[in-house]
């Protein structure tokens, strides 16, 4: 058992907005949603499998297998494959992936100067922001020839 994991991985939740839906002839359907590689790199680097639901309302009706992929450019930006989403899951939906507390957050980057998603903790209904949103003044504060 790995410690580290097995005390807060259950403990994180990442939230991604749904960006686009993309349906494709032959049944495969396209997630896109507002995060990626850069958020969650464990996918791509080690096959982490995750199962993300709808955050934001309670679906009703029929249910689709789909693949939820990040806003990059990148063969590798896959969060989740084949899951189990609704049919009507359209952009601006919330998707919540559960159990990403263990190294998730660790192991983000600025991949393509996109700052790193805030750390926010919950207790009792009442968010605190624990890591606040990379700025565009953070990745830049690094540049020396400016």
């Amino acid at each position: 058992m790995e410690p580290g994991r097995a005390i807060v991985a259950r403990a994180g939740v990442t939230v991604y907005r749904v960006m686009s839906v993309k349906r494709i002839d032959g049944g495969t359907t396209f997630v896109t949603v507002d995060g990626g590689m850069n958020d969650n790199l464990r996918v791509a680097l080690y096959g982490a499998r995750y199962e993300p639901v709808v955050a934001n309302r309670r679906p009703h009706g029929p249910w689709t297998t789909a693949t939820v992929v990040g806003r990059y450019c990148e063969a590798g930006d896959i969060l989740a494959r084949e899951v189990r989403l609704p049919a009507d899951l359209h952009p601006g939906d919330v998707l919540a992936v559960p159990c990403t507390g263990a190294y998730h957050h660790s192991l983000s980057t600025s991949y393509n100067c996109v700052g790193r998603p805030p750390l926010v903790a919950v207790r009792d209904g009442c968010p605190r922001e624990l890591v606040r949103r990379e700025t565009i003044a953070d990745l830049l504060v690094r540049d020396v020839g400016r």
